[in-house]
C-alpha cells in the first residue's frame, strides 16, 4: 500500500502537467480555440450567455492550456469571458491580493472578487449568491480533476476551494472531490 501511495504521489504532478500541456496542445491544433485579444469577449459554440453573471476577466500565460480550458469551463455555465493574457503573473496576484502560497497558473476577476486556481463555477455562482465581505476564492496548485485540470480516467483528486477573507486569511468554502 505505501509503494502505491509513494507512487501515486511521484506520478501527480507528472500527470498534471501533461493534461496542461495536451491540453495546451489541443487549444493550439483546433481551429476556433485561437486566444482572443484583450478586448475581445470570447463565446463558446453552443453556450449561453448568462446575462445575470458579471464578466469573467481571466489573466493567464499566452501558453497554458488548461487555464483556456478552465475558461470553456465557465462559458459553458454561462459567465462571459475575457482573456488577458500577460507575461508576468505576480503584478496581477498581487494587485488583486492573492495571498502567498496560495497561487495557481491563472487568476480571474468575476463581480468584484478574486478567482484564483481551477475553481469550479458552481463555487463561484455561490460566491456570488452570498456576497460575503471577502477578497473572493483561491483553490492553490492545480489539482487533478478540478474544471481545466480533468483526468481521462475521470479521478478526482480532493481539494478544498477557500474564502479568502478581507484580512488574507483563508477558510473552507467548498469541499470536492473523493471523501468532499
Amino acid at each position: 500500500m505505501n509503494r502505491i501511495l509513494s507512487l501515486s504521489l511521484l506520478l501527480t504532478p507528472v500527470l498534471l502537467a501533461t493534461a496542461c500541456a495536451r491540453a495546451s496542445e489541443e487549444a493550439v491544433s483546433s481551429p476556433g480555440t485561437a486566444t482572443a485579444t484583450a478586448s475581445a469577449v470570447e463565446a463558446t459554440a453552443g453556450a449561453t450567455i448568462d446575462p445575470e453573471l458579471p464578466l469573467a476577466i481571466v489573466h493567464k500565460t499566452a501558453s497554458c492550456g488548461c487555464c483556456g480550458v478552465w475558461a470553456d469551463h465557465l462559458k459553458a455555465a454561462g459567465f462571459a469571458v475575457e482573456i488577458r493574457d500577460t507575461d508576468d503573473m505576480h503584478p496581477v496576484k498581487q494587485r488583486l491580493g492573492v495571498p502567498a502560497g496560495k497561487a495557481s497558473c491563472h487568476t480571474a476577476e468575476i463581480g468584484g472578487y478574486v478567482v484564483e486556481g481551477h475553481i469550479p463555477a458552481s463555487d463561484i455562482k455561490r460566491l456570488l449568491k452570498e456576497r460575503p465581505t471577502a477578497r473572493g476564492l483561491v483553490l492553490p496548485g492545480m489539482p487533478a480533476g478540478s474544471p481545466g485540470m480533468e483526468m481521462p480516467d475521470g479521478h478526482v483528486q480532493p481539494y478544498t476551494v477557500e474564502l479568502v477573507l478581507a484580512d488574507g486569511s483563508t477558510q473552507s468554502f467548498a469541499q470536492h472531490g473523493q471523501g468532499g
